[in-house]
């Protein structure tokens, strides 16, 4: 069953599991992801936090403690949140070890209100590696314009950051450029370079989503032509970018200082066209030094029909460039699909994380002692 992945992963593509709930960790079965899939990291988001703790299995007693003292909804999730992120940060501690601190890591998110504040970020950033505590752990911040300074400045004391929400070729430069004034200022200040890791997570299926129902709505022969092309496109020319950046002069004083390149990390790659295959997130986008998070079910899609035929990415930069100009070519704005999908994925969170505060407060004050 594992053949496929186990060729994914010889390819230096680490897999990582998109999902967490505490059921996943106490039944063992993250362990067990781990020991059979390949699984070599986690992430999680909003939407992944409130989808486990609203199914209420396992978070009972603990929010019953958080009720008998009284704290607040926020306080209570993020006790909630980083207990999981904590406990799945040491059943990855081995793989951590074994990989020199590039693998065995748990993403966790700043709150997502916070997107387009750049100091509430960093202080969010900073809290949340206290909190945690524990040296494979990455804390997301999103790839907003507040967010990039905030992630220089994360990442220039010495926390490993995910970079979150990037769906477009020039916010993902920027972001690799605050990454390396982050490792820049970090050198500065005397930190060990070598212990700071980062991932930018880019978005893929969300920009075939976008793009092909504004395709249907041309519906000429062309626009059918080019669906279901523009985010494999997107994705390859991230790592045409990828390679140019941590090729460059820049980075080799960085890399001298033993830093860690940026892995790009493939994210959104559950496939949500059913006339697409499953698993052409994933067979499409095989790279050296990439991530990709999957949900359950791609990696289960994987493990059972993937297709791993070695390198799929780099030689195609000049067909990708031809995908999205047709795309372009049929009067679609690519810069509005892009700001498109970073504004609905910023707002997709915050609602899930306000979904979150609610379905928590309302347990809190279910499970809340009688007086007396």
């Amino acid at each position: 069953m594992t053949d496929a992945l186990k060729r994914l992963s010889d390819e230096g593509v680490a897999i990582w599991l998109d999902d967490l709930s505490r059921k996943r960790i106490t039944s063992g079965n993250l362990a067990e992801l781990i020991d059979q899939s390949h699984v070599v990291g986690v992430t999680t988001n909003p939407s992944i936090f409130q989808k486990a703790i609203s199914s209420g299995d396992g978070y009972e007693q603990q929010l019953t403690d958080l009720a008998a003292r009284k704290v607040t909804v926020e306080e209570a999730l993020r006790m909630i949140t980083t207990a999981d992120v904590r406990d799945a940060a040491d059943i990855l501690r081995p793989v951590f070890d074994a990989t020199d601190g590039q693998d065995g890591r748990v993403s966790i998110e700043v709150d997502p209100r916070l997107a387009h504040n750049t100091v509430a970020t960093v202080a969010e950033a900073k809290q949340l590696a206290w909190l945690v505590d524990r040296p494979n752990t990455l804390i997301k911040i999103p790839a907003t314009k507040a967010g990039l300074p905030a992630i220089t400045e994360t990442i220039g004391r010495g926390i490993s950051v995910n970079v979150t929400l990037i769906f477009s070729l020039e916010r993902y430069r920027a972001v690799m450029d605050a990454y390396l004034a982050g490792l820049e200022k970090a050198k500065a200040a005397g930190l060990d370079l070598s212990k700071i890791h980062s991932v930018a997570s880019f978005f893929v299926s969300r920009v075939d989503t976008e793009i092909d129902k504004r395709l249907d709505a041309i519906g000429s022969d062309e626009a059918k032509a080019a669906k279901g092309t523009s985010a494999l496109a997107n994705a390859r020319l991230a790592y045409e970018a990828y390679e140019e950046v941590f090729s460059s002069d820049r980075w080799t004083a960085l890399d001298k200082a033993q830093a860690n390149k940026q892995r790009p990390l493939w994210a959104s790659t559950g496939v949500k066209d059913p006339a697409l295959k499953d698993t052409l997130y994933v067979d499409d986008l095989v790279a050296p030094n990439t991530v990709n998070t999957m949900p359950e079910a791609t990696l289960d899609a994987v493990a059972d029909h993937g297709e791993i035929t070695g390198d799929t990415v780099t030689g195609g930069y000049d067909q990708a460039r031809a995908d999205l100009d047709a795309v372009k070519k049929l009067g679609i704005s690519y810069d509005d699909v892009v700001q498109v999908l970073e504004d609905e994925g910023v707002e997709k969170f915050e609602a899930s994380w306000n979904d979150l505060l609610k379905s928590t407060e309302a347990e809190l004050s279910r499970l809340a002692p009688s007086e007396g």
